[in-house]
């Protein structure tokens, strides 16, 4: 991207719907509440054919530099400063506050350039509003409605204005031939039974969840070595799903911190619906998912409904206890959750599980290669010809019961996809092989091929009777 824009002004001028609409997503979370935006969150931009990197902001409010509201003001004063422009938006509907001339004081004093721009001019009786936006003295005014659309022709003008022609539309680089990755064919010239090697250079996606306050944010912190999201004592600072992007031993890392998750009864505000719908989608967009739990109060109703949630989404799961700096008897403790957590998530059966601290730092090389390893499972692939070797093996030693004095045969063995893995065993009577049986063959699939901690599935299929619905002759 050419340059980078700060959407900036007070709570609920509308800053996230035009975020929005700069992205052409629905990214950032919008409602009628104030302050719905805590965290700084970045998104690539596209206006009239200009591209640029936009970055949504909390509220700015006069508030103590502990308090949480001082903390987000810190967070959008940081984004002020990375940015090369900032938008201001004021309300041109409630007209300006004395909010908005402290803001535009600060802008002033950063000395960058600034494009004032008055939101909701679509209403009636917005004019005296507009109007008024003149005496703050950063220029004229943009009108537009960023929940219709209108005015992003003036907005686009007036954004080449204040940056510049040079730094609104670079030059174009020649992208050289060798740059372009062309996909081989599938089947074109290999073997259909190789089994692929796991590409370690290709970007992984991550998603930190877990119930409020068991410390995602600091955790994401930690890793970026910076104070990149909003955190602190209060339950339930994150609210949008943020992303930020890191390097892990030269891979790329792009990892979500999710707002917290509690019991659904308990979820009772619209606010709070929101925001866990957009950690669940989170989740779906996520290759492998991190489940923090607190390890002062590990293993809660709603940590192990989170895990299941995970493991029926298909997603690669790994467990970080954090938190561990406030443990005394650390052998005592670990024992009790290796056991708890072998009793308590069957389904997950060798799930990793990693003691970190957020906080200090304690265990975080460990919890990536977790992940790394996890992922690795989570793409394997398994030829045909090793796999009908095993399922011959597995019928010798435990064959299929019998089932009205008829014994199930099970014929062919392949894998259909990866991520999870997903495998098609060609059998007679398939609705009637019990689900005990199939639980033995997922168990063998873990153990024989090395495949703990990701959701595996089986699919049965029988052939056409071609012989169906056709009467006996007599």
């Amino acid at each position: 991207m050419s340059f980078t824009v700060a959407i900036v002004g007070r709570p609920n001028v509308g800053k996230s719907t035009l975020f929005n609409r700069l992205v052409g997503k629905k990214l950032a979370l919008v409602d009628d509440t104030p302050g719905v935006t805590r965290d700084r969150r970045p998104g690539d931009a596209r206006l009239m054919g200009l591209t640029f990197t936009i970055i949504d902001t909390a509220g700015l409010e006069e508030a103590d530099a502990e308090s949480l509201q001082g903390r987000m003001r810190a967070q959008t004063e940081a984004a002020i400063d990375e940015a090369d422009l900032s938008l201001f938006v004021v309300d041109a509907k409630s007209g300006l506050t004395p909010v908005d001339t402290d803001l535009a004081e600060m802008l002033r004093r950063r000395g960058k350039p600034v494009v004032l721009v008055a939101n909701k001019s679509e209403a009636r009786g917005s004019d005296s509003g507009f109007y008024d936006a003149y005496t703050l003295g950063l220029g004229e005014p943009t009108p537009i409605s960023a929940e219709h659309g209108q005015g992003m022709l003036d907005l686009r003008d007036a954004i080449v204005a204040a940056i510049g022609e040079d730094r609104a539309y670079p030059e174009k680089e020649d992208v050289a031939v060798t740059d372009v990755d062309i996909p081989q064919a599938e089947g074109d010239g290999s073997d259909e039974d190789e089994e692929p090697v796991y590409d370690d250079t290709k970007p992984l996606r991550v998603a930190i969840v877990g119930r409020p306050n068991a410390g995602k944010s600091t955790l994401i912190n930690r890793f970026l070595g910076e104070d990149r999201l909003l955190t602190g004592p209060e339950a339930g600072i994150t609210r949008d799903s943020i992303s930020v992007e890191w390097d892990w031993r030269g891979r790329t890392i792009k990892m979500f911190d999710t707002a917290g998750m509690r019991r659904k009864a308990r979820v009772i505000e619209k606010l709070e619906k929101l925001s866990v719908a957009d950690a669940l989608r989170a989740i779906r967009f996520a290759e492998t998912v991190v489940i923090v739990f607190d390890a002062t109060i590990p293993f809660e109703k709603q940590d192990l409904q989170i895990v299941d949630l995970v493991l029926r989404e298909g997603r690669a799961a790994v467990l970080a206890f954090n938190k561990w700096d406030m443990i005394e008897d650390r052998q005592a403790v670990l024992a009790d959750l290796r056991e708890k957590t072998d009793r308590l998530l069957p389904q997950a059966r060798g799930i990793r599980a990693v003691p970190i601290s957020g906080q200090t730092g304690w265990g975080l090389d460990k919890l990536m290669q977790a992940i790394i390893d996890t992922d690795k499972v989570w793409n394997k692939r398994i030829s045909t010809a090793r796999l009908n070797r095993w399922l011959e093996t597995q019928q010798v030693q435990h064959p299929p019961p019998a089932v009205s004095g008829r014994r199930i045969k099970l014929k062919y063995m392949t894998q259909v996809k990866a991520r999870p893995p997903a495998f098609m065993i060609s059998c007679t009577r398939s609705d009637a092989l019990p689900e005990s049986y199939t639980r033995y063959l997922i168990n063998g699939l873990r153990a024989d091929f090395d495949m703990p901690s990701v959701p595996i599935r089986i699919h049965f299929r029988s052939p056409d009777n071609p012989f169906e619905g056709k009467k006996r002759r007599t």
